[in-house]
């Protein structure tokens, strides 16, 4: 599955899918300091500058508009130009866009990272129990689809940009195009990965009739880590021991 890109109006030829604006946005959500400017501009009262957002963030304002024009491609926010009545060039003004899921105004990916870290911390337990109690109260709306489907669409949710592929006698391979939490991976890939293989075990422990054998981790920078999966007939909260 590759990054949606070309003209960004309404009339584009080749429709933005959900699926696909859900792993666009949770991917250009992944940068820190570029959440923060979308958290920014989503409580503005009013449409923000350039200039605005480099002294309220203390970036430089090259970065501060490369940051903008990827949260504009991901269609997390809109940009357009402030009205005539002050002297020099119209300044460009950004505001949030129409319809963004609310799921990004109330947590980014380095947050959701940040919290699931800080209950390894304060319990004691290990990277993998936190991610799999997370991941078994993940919110599925449509518990009718194929297990491997809800497990797929949940890891699309959380930015993993996943794929599916035949794994052979049975078996299925997930394979994740995108780390949303590259940078933070690329430091501690252990406790990181360990987080991911939690998460998934976790979902599918809720969904039932689907069991991890395994997750192949790969350079979080270049990303392709594979869930090796397997259907069963156990029920929701049944899964078998992780490996």
């Amino acid at each position: 599955m590759s990054e949606q890109q070309g003209p960004k109006s309404v009339s584009e030829p080749e429709p933005f899918r959900a699926s696909t604006r859900v792993v666009h946005q949770a991917r250009a959500l992944g940068v820190p300091s570029r959440f923060d400017i979308f958290q920014r501009v989503a409580a503005a009262s009013l449409p923000v500058t350039v200039a605005e957002l480099t002294a309220a963030t203390g970036l430089h304002h090259n970065a501060v508009r490369q940051h903008l024009a990827v949260l504009t491609d991901a269609r997390l926010i809109d940009e357009d130009t402030e009205a005539a009545g002050r002297r020099g060039r119209p300044r460009l003004r950004y505001h949030l866009a129409a319809g963004v899921d609310g799921r990004w105004l109330r947590v980014g990916p380095y947050e959701r990272l940040s919290r699931l870290l800080l209950e390894v911390i304060r319990s004691g337990d290990t990277p993998f129990e936190v991610g799999r109690r997370a991941g078994r109260g993940e919110h599925r709306d449509d518990m009718t689809h194929e297990p491997v489907d809800v497990l797929v669409d949940t890891m699309a949710a959380h930015g993993f940009d996943p794929s599916r592929t035949d794994g052979g006698d049975g078996r299925i391979v997930i394979v994740l195009d995108t780390c949303p939490y590259e940078h933070a991976a690329a430091l501690d890939p252990a406790t990181v990965c360990q987080l991911h293989r939690g998460l998934a075990h976790g979902v599918a422990d809720a969904i039932g009739g689907i069991a991890i054998d395994g997750l192949d981790a790969n350079d979080p920078r270049t990303a392709g880590c594979a869930l090796r999966c397997s259907p069963t007939s156990t029920g929701a909260g049944e899964a078998a021991v992780p490996l």
